[in-house]
């Protein structure tokens, strides 16, 4: 398809090659980024060992890496959005793995923190900016399916960086693993370049003023999440939801080396095929929520609810007094199964936000999500459990956590309320401008 004009939201934006092209190479470094920022979580015993670091200060390391992501992701989306979602996703990936290879050479604490840190400020923005360009190269049917896939890629590379650093800390040490883990996004960012990017979208005068700044695009934004109460709800459901996810992902080797007494290597590779389960699940969950959306909009919230629900039902109990009275294999057998449905929101809620957000500012609401996912999701999420194991214990943490899906689903459920409304709102200011735009175009 052409690039002038508007593209129909059920076709190949420029044909399937040069999607499914996009798609890949998103993929890649989706999963690269996801390696990188998952590392340091098998790299725990090591560190505590080395330096005496609390629960707490272990749970900073992951979660300072969010906090900056959210931090720079809006403001790197708004530049994405109105000059380029390519070049944009270059620079981050060459930030994100430099800083990465760095953590190698860190001596302190401190120093490690700082380079999480700077890890973080890269990968801020992928993620919106990655889904926005997927969702447009690709028909809008396919949406929430391939937004499933693509942030089960991020499982997939929390697979990768759990083992790897389990692995590689085992032969060469800590260090070791993290210039090893960030030398593949470097060769990924120069392959990037030759994806094909979307036309930037024209704004109405009232959303081109709306995204001139940071000041005014956080106007604009809390604005959007006052009209749309779909777009508020999700966001805050999909944080509570991933509080659950990002606990398990940071925790789960720790939890089995102390508890279980696993070697570290070991324990990575236990958590990792959990992790594994999550990614699978992702997309087993997304088509789900596709499928059920078919019948009505609203029953994809409906489902993820459901699904929610059955994530705690599963976790909490492996973490707690069933999982004591289990062997490791069937304990582990059980947080599986947990890990199955935990991902459930990863891929509907970005679509969900697509849906109810204006198609010139797409990749800068994805940043909205993003900056409630990383700063309220992912940041939180190991930080308090790694509060509540220094105040309790570990596994009294991990069995507390999961309650944090109850929330979720109640914010879902009120989401679904607004949805098609918000969905048919959207449509109709899209179709107003352009009929506006075709009659000032043949007046001239």
């Amino acid at each position: 398809m052409a690039d002038s004009g508007r593209p129909n939201p059920d076709d190949y934006l420029f044909g399937r090659g040069p999607a499914w092209f996009a798609l890949l190479m998103t993929l890649g470094l989706m999963m690269v980024d996801y390696i990188d920022r998952q590392v340091i979580v098998s790299l725990f015993p090591h560190l505590k060992q080395a330096w005496g670091l609390s629960d707490k200060q272990l749970g900073s390391l992951v979660s300072v890496v969010s906090i900056t992501v959210a931090v720079g992701a809006m403001p790197i989306a708004l530049w994405a959005d109105r000059r380029s979602r390519v070049k944009s996703i270059f620079v981050m990936a060459t930030v994100w793995s430099l800083a990465c290879i760095s953590c190698m050479f860190t001596r302190n604490y401190g120093q490690l923190l700082a380079a999480r840190a700077v890890v973080g400020l890269g990968e801020a923005g992928y993620g919106s900016v990655g889904s926005a360009l997927i969702a447009s190269h690709f028909p809008a049917r396919m949406r929430s399916t391939l937004m499933a896939v693509f942030f089960s890629v991020g499982s997939l590379g929390s697979v990768l960086g759990v083992m790897l650093g389990g692995i590689i800390a085992s032969h060469w040490g800590w260090q070791a693993a993290f210039g090893v883990v960030g030398v593949p996004g470097l060769i990924l960012s120069l392959f990037y370049i030759f994806v094909r990017d979307y036309r930037t979208v024209e704004l109405t005068p009232r959303l081109d003023q709306a995204t001139q700044s940071t000041g005014n695009v956080t106007r604009a934004i809390v604005a959007a999440l006052t009209r749309s109460p779909t777009l508020l709800w999700v966001c805050l459901g999909g944080s509570a939801q991933v509080i659950v996810l990002s606990t398990v992902w940071a925790w789960l080797p720790s939890y089995l080396n102390r508890v279980q007494g696993l070697a570290p290597a070991q324990a990575a590779i236990n958590a990792a095929l959990v992790v594994l389960c999550g990614a699978i699940g992702a997309v087993l969950t997304g088509a789900l929520v596709d499928r059920a959306g078919r019948w009505r909009q609203r029953y994809k919230l409906y489902a993820l609810t459901l699904l929610c629900l059955v994530s705690m039902a599963l976790l909490m109990p492996a973490f707690s007094g069933l999982g004591k009275a289990l062997s490791h294999h069937q304990q582990l057998a059980w947080i599986a199964a947990g890990g199955l449905f935990m991902t459930c929101s990863t891929g509907p809620v970005v679509a969900i936000v697509i849906d109810v957000i204006h198609p010139g500012i797409r990749a800068t609401g994805g940043a909205v999500l993003a900056f409630f996912l990383n700063l309220f999701g992912l940041a939180a999420g190991p930080f308090i459990a790694g509060m509540l194991s220094d105040a309790w214990s570990l596994p009294q943490a991990m069995a507390a956590m999961p309650a944090f899906s109850v929330l979720a689903a109640l914010c879902f459920l009120v989401a679904a309320r607004r949805y098609e409304a918000d969905v048919q709102r959207i449509r109709a200011q899209v179709e107003t401008e352009e009929a506006a735009a075709a009659a000032d175009t043949a007046s001239a």
